[in-house]
């Protein structure tokens, strides 16, 4: 009797044995081996002598990198370096290169790894940028102190070189005067509205700066209601004020058929070629006046 219940207990013993060394063995890691393959920044030194010096001085690595043999500085982003090393290096071999013939998706995708949280980036799936195969390489740069190559606008230049003929106008905004940026109209990484811009409309824009022409006015000009571009050119113009045309011309689109036709008065001129609008209608962007004069915006 006593011997059949230690045969019938015995399995039971093993794996109360086995569950108890279970317990005890250290758990294994999940990420062990993560980091298999990567050789650490000071190797990449070696062959890399002129692009460490450049990274060094790097944002990314003042704020990132906690030392040269850490694993989160050259291969965080261009991927572990153990078999580029084994076979003698070169460009793309067995190691990630920010080259122009890199997929701009994939380029991103490196810095997304880090920067998908950062503000702004949350519409980068959505935005022109992306779509037209720019990529976060093409306007900024690892491997030096500053964020962008060159700066603004000059790296906005390098694509938009209508833009920069606009604001080379003898009337413009004053971005290259250093007041303002192409990145204070517009957020480059996306947005939902026209054009990029940081506001729901254009008029919204214009306002943070121009407050002074929002309204409401008593007598309120129908173009300011519908969108500043009607009348200005928002980079630049040969006209003064940024506007389109040249006053009396850019009021005649509108206005030709009444009060002061466009018509000839004598063989060489015209009323409204003589005279400048504004010097009458100065109010034009809107009139407060309580008369109803005002809804002509006069003095």
């Amino acid at each position: 009797m006593k011997r059949t219940y230690m045969i019938l207990l015995f399995p039971f013993c093993l794996l109360l044995l086995s569950f108890s060394l279970s317990i005890g063995a250290p758990a294994e890691n999940p990420t062990a081996g993560a980091k298999e393959g990567f050789i650490g920044a000071e190797t990449c030194k070696e062959c890399h002598e002129t692009q460490y010096g450049s990274y060094a001085e790097s944002i990314h690595f003042k704020k990132s990198v906690k030392g040269p043999e850490s694993q989160d500085a050259c291969e965080s982003c261009h991927g572990s370096g153990a078999r580029h090393v084994e076979k003698g290096g070169g460009r793309g071999v067995d190691i990630f290169a920010f080259g122009k013939d890199v997929d701009p998706d994939a380029k991103s995708a490196k810095c997304l790894a880090c920067h998908e949280r950062t503000p702004g980036m949350d519409l980068w799936a959505m935005g022109v940028h992306r779509r037209n195969d720019v990529s976060c390489d093409s306007c900024h740069t690892l491997h030096a102190a500053g964020r962008q190559k060159p700066r603004e606008p000059d790296v906005c230049f390098g694509c938009h070189k209508d833009i920069k003929i606009e604001t080379n106008k003898r009337s413009h905004h004053p971005i290259r005067e250093g007041k303002i940026k192409c990145s204070s109209c517009h957020s480059p990484h996306g947005s939902l509205s026209r054009y990029m811009v940081n506001a729901d409309d254009s008029r919204e824009l214009c306002f943070r700066c121009h407050a002074d022409k929002r309204g409401p006015a008593v007598w309120e000009h129908p173009p300011v209601e519908e969108d500043c571009q009607s009348c200005h050119a928002v980079h630049g113009s040969s006209h003064m004020k940024l506007l389109n045309e040249r006053i009396p011309q850019l009021c005649q689109n509108c206005h030709d058929w009444s009060r002061h036709p466009g018509t000839p008065y004598d063989k060489s001129a015209s009323f409204t070629s003589r005279w400048d609008c504004l010097r009458c209608h100065p109010a034009i962007h809107g009139s407060n006046s309580p008369h109803a004069e005002g809804l002509r915006f006069v003095r």
